[in-house]
């Protein structure tokens, strides 16, 4: 069943909930940007999002029990990719949206940025 298609019932929208939780770290959102562009090694993505190893390992585990992430063996390293091209579909739509909207979803006091918030 498709989103716009469910019916009221809050239960048939905890899946999207999940999909958009997963993606509300902005940790995890960089990573997932930078595998939209190509795939990566962890320390591709270190290095070029000036992340701690752990924390890059930590979120592309976690990304990948999703299933939004998939990995595979070269040599003694991995390298990731995103498991579903959609998701960089879905990140040029929501990059639509924040520039359609403005500043107004990165200020409201619900949902934007909070004084405890780190990038």
């Amino acid at each position: 069943m498709k989103l716009a298609e469910a019916p009221a019932d809050r239960r048939h929208l905890a899946p999207a909930a999940a999909l958009f939780h997963s993606l509300a770290d902005p940790a995890r959102l960089a990573i997932v940007r930078r595998l939209a562009a190509s795939e990566a090694r962890v320390v591709d993505l270190v290095g070029e999002l000036g992340l701690a190893q752990s924390t890059v390992s930590a979120h592309l585990s976690c990304l990948r029990e999703c299933g939004l992430v998939a990995s595979r063996a070269v040599g003694r390293a991995s390298v990731f990719s995103l498991a579903q091209p959609a998701l960089a579909e879905l990140l040029a739509a929501a990059e639509s949206v924040l520039e359609a909207t403005g500043n107004a979803v990165a200020l409201c006091p619900n949902f934007g940025e909070c004084e405890g918030d780190v990038a």
